[in-house]
């Protein structure tokens, strides 16, 4: 189910000089700010929670799942480029995992290490604050990445719904609407990040654990699933 040539395309298109700044800009801003708050004054852990699940898992990780799950599969569809990978004898739910695969390992990297280190600049891992946000980073890559890489098989204007997605149902709808809480990838997230920080950290979500799991395991089984799928029509209607 992993083509290593695939990947290496997909590495390439990923990394390449636009996105790449985009990747690394994204987290810096989120270094920057937690050094900038850091050297203010004293932070406790209401502050580095604030910082971690108000910026970073509310707007830094969905803009980074934006750019690496869209730029996995969509500027290939776009210019159609994609005919000729899909030409060759590799089964489509290949070329989907392998790209998934890709696109989440660049997502962990670019959100969930710079979450955690931005969180132990904060307060050094006080309460387990700065793992319990990363884990949950890194869990909501997952789910981003899946849906992201479906996004970018279903429409030509994937970065621009991705980014409407990103800005303005996770991190106003998702964070400050009770109702719409329960429908956000950062929510599903959180019940992990609550549950490595405990009760001391204070952590906390408006899902339950067992839900959170469940929807963003679904989340990621089902945009593979329907990309693959999808790919599958596009072979079809080149083939005619």
């Amino acid at each position: 189910m992993y083509n290593t040539t695939v990947a290496r395309l997909t590495y390439r298109a990923l990394l390449g000089r636009r996105r790449a700044l985009l990747l690394c800009a994204l987290p810096l801003l989120l270094l920057v700010v937690a050094v900038a708050v850091r050297l203010l004054g004293d932070v406790d852990d209401d502050i580095t929670k604030q910082l971690l699940g108000g910026f970073a898992m509310a707007t830094i990780v969905p803009l980074i799942g934006v750019v690496a799950g869209t730029g996995a599969i969509a500027p290939e569809i776009d210019d159609g480029s994609v005919v000729y990978l899909l030409s060759k004898p590799l089964r489509r739910s290949s070329i989907v995992v392998t790209k998934l695969l890709v696109a989440i390992g660049v997502t962990v990297v670019f959100s969930a290490v710079p979450t955690f280190v931005a969180g132990y600049v904060l307060n050094g891992d006080s309460q387990q604050i700065a793992s319990a946000y990363a884990v949950a980073a890194a869990a909501a890559s997952v789910a981003y990445s899946a849906l992201f890489l479906l996004l970018g098989t279903v429409s030509r204007h994937a970065v621009v719904i991705g980014l409407v997605y990103a800005l303005i149902w996770e991190a106003l709808f998702g964070s400050l609407v009770p109702g719409a809480r329960e429908l956000s990838v950062q929510q599903w997230a959180l019940t992990l990040a609550q549950k490595v920080g405990g009760s001391g950290a204070g952590i906390t979500s408006e899902v339950g654990m067992a839900t959170g799991v469940t929807l963003l395991a679904a989340a990621t089984v089902g945009g593979a699933w329907f990309a693959s799928r999808k790919l599958r029509t596009l072979t079809l209607a080149g083939e005619e």
